[in-house]
């Protein structure tokens, strides 16, 4: 499993907080803390939903503000037979391997799922007019087969990611690197969550040459490029005046989004 680099604004008002933040991550990384800048720097194998979880048990807010080098995300928050938004939300970030290696690592976490199996495909269009329905087919330059992950390039479509499993409470957290995609790849296209698993092309019948027999597409998003290591400063949410802080824990979507206390 490769590292990757993920930077979080913290908010920190004394020195005392560094080393609360620093015992708090020991074991996970190499850290690197900006105290004047309230900047968290990580150099790790965890997910990065792992290490906002352990910044947050000291009482500090935390949000994530770079990925890696390059690197693209993905909000995972439309639904396939509308437009409208889905009890299904997430994030999916797609970063870099920082050596020289090809490949992308795959890290993100995605709650309102049922238990279980569901399969996770990149789409060869960005456009979610028409919410899940307008994304186009699997990302396939090279007009192969369906297949899994881990078969060779001409036995999968590029955009064949596997399954993701829900825990009980419907939250899916997963990482890993897949050999095939490269960010640029990626950039402009969309993540789609399936109903049911992906059979990875094992199936016995057509459909699973053509999408894994993995069912009705629940959720997608749009995928784009997001910032890297110290590339965003930003302490305030441009969309509606909160700090980052705040913001972290103000719903995505609902009547309570643009209340600003």
């Amino acid at each position: 499993m490769s590292e990757v680099k993920v930077e979080f604004a913290v908010e920190m008002n004394g020195d005392n907080w560094v080393e609360i933040v620093r015992k708090s991550l020991d074991g996970m990384g190499l850290v690197d803390i900006d105290c004047k800048q309230g900047r968290v720097v990580v150099h790790t194998l965890e997910p990065w939903t792992r290490i906002q979880e352990e910044i947050e048990k000291t009482g500090r807010k935390a949000v994530l503000a770079g990925f890696g080098g390059q690197s693209a995300v993905s909000i995972i928050n439309n639904t396939g037979s509308d437009v409208d938004r889905t009890c299904i939300q997430g994030v999916v970030r797609f970063t870099a391997i920082t050596n020289d290696r090809a490949g992308i690592v795959v890290d993100g976490v995605i709650d309102g799922l049922t238990p279980g199996l569901h399969g996770m495909h990149v789409h060869e269009m960005g456009d979610v007019s028409g919410g899940c329905d307008t994304v186009g087919t699997h990302y396939n330059p090279r007009n192969s087969p369906h297949g899994g992950p881990h078969d060779e390039p001409n036995q999968r479509h590029a955009g064949d990611l596997g399954n993701i499993r829900a825990d009980e409470s419907g939250r899916a957290t997963f990482r890993f690197v897949d050999s095939i995609l490269e960010i640029w790849d990626v950039i402009g296209r969309s993540v789609v969550i399936t109903e049911q698993p992906d059979d990875l092309g094992k199936g016995c019948n057509e459909q699973s040459r053509v999408d894994g027999n993995s069912g009705e597409r629940i959720a997608c998003g749009i995928i784009a490029r997001s910032a890297g290591i110290l590339q965003n400063f930003k302490k305030i949410c441009a969309c509606d005046g909160l700090t980052l802080w705040d913001e972290r824990f103000k719903p995505i979507a609902g009547g309570e989004r643009n209340q600003k206390n």
